[in-house]
């Protein structure tokens, strides 16, 4: 029987997929939430098909395929690594649309939320649970063309402080259920995103060639190389409530 158990967004492509298949070789059950049908073949591995930005479809998706293994006697480890984001909203603040900016936040700020509070609910106080919140530089500085993406970041990694204080102080007395939360920015990556950045126009993303500069300079990292930091992170015990990193050769 598998004692730990991963639920992890994004696994069609990028790191979402490395890390999926980083945790299967380890012996980890995993189960994986995204639009698409992944490739991943392998009997520790499910899929349910969903769009992130539909709240009650998520709410469906972990109660028919995370919730009765999260419930499951035995279970040690829990993670749950929010890596899905909608990349595909580039453009300047004055230009975008809002109903486009309203999904852009539900998929990459609102769902992630959602997730960490399905787990933390549903988490027995014996399982050890590590939760990985996929950030990004742009969370932290001004990227022209780039405003709705590194709002809906900034939010989730101000969601992933909040979430950790919160379960700090609804710990009942001497509680030592270990729950810690990683806001992770996992550097340039040659992932889907850099693809739609580079096929963007100068005038809907005015840094356009930044990214073009990333791949032709072979600045990109494989998907490979964050997922082992992430895998890392959600194996080890000893973490703080909260904490941030970054990508390091």
């Amino acid at each position: 029987m598998n004692t730990n158990l991963a639920l992890v967004t994004g696994t069609t492509s990028g790191i979402g997929e490395a890390t999926a298949r980083l945790l299967l070789e380890r012996g980890w059950r995993v189960v994986g939430l995204a639009r698409r049908a992944a490739s991943i073949q392998n009997p520790n591995y499910s899929h349910a098909s969903v769009d992130l930005a539909d709240a009650a479809a998520v709410r469906a998706a972990f109660a028919a395929s995370v919730a009765p293994l999260v419930q499951s006697a035995g279970l040690q480890r829990l993670a749950l690594v929010n890596n899905a984001a909608d990349v595909a909203l580039y453009g300047q603040l004055s230009d975008v649309d809002a109903a486009d900016m309203v999904r852009a936040y539900v998929v990459n700020s609102v769902a992630p939320v959602q997730l960490m509070a399905l787990v933390a609910r549903h988490a027995a106080a014996s399982t050890a649970v590590r939760i990985v919140n996929v950030s990004s530089v742009a969370a932290r500085a001004a990227y022209p063309g780039l405003g709705t993406y590194a709002m809906t970041k900034a939010a989730l990694r101000l969601a992933g402080m909040v979430m950790a204080a919160e379960l700090q102080l609804a710990a009942a007395p001497g509680d030592r259920r270990d729950v810690s939360i990683l806001s992770y920015e996992p550097g340039v990556v040659d992932t889907p995103m850099q693809l739609a950045a580079r096929s963007s126009s100068p005038t809907i993303l005015p840094i356009v060639d930044v990214f073009n500069g990333f791949k032709a300079n072979g600045d990109l990292a494989a998907p490979e190389l964050p997922a082992r930091a992430v895998v890392s992170y959600i194996e080890a015990d000893g973490h703080p409530p909260f904490s941030e990193g970054e990508l390091s050769a």
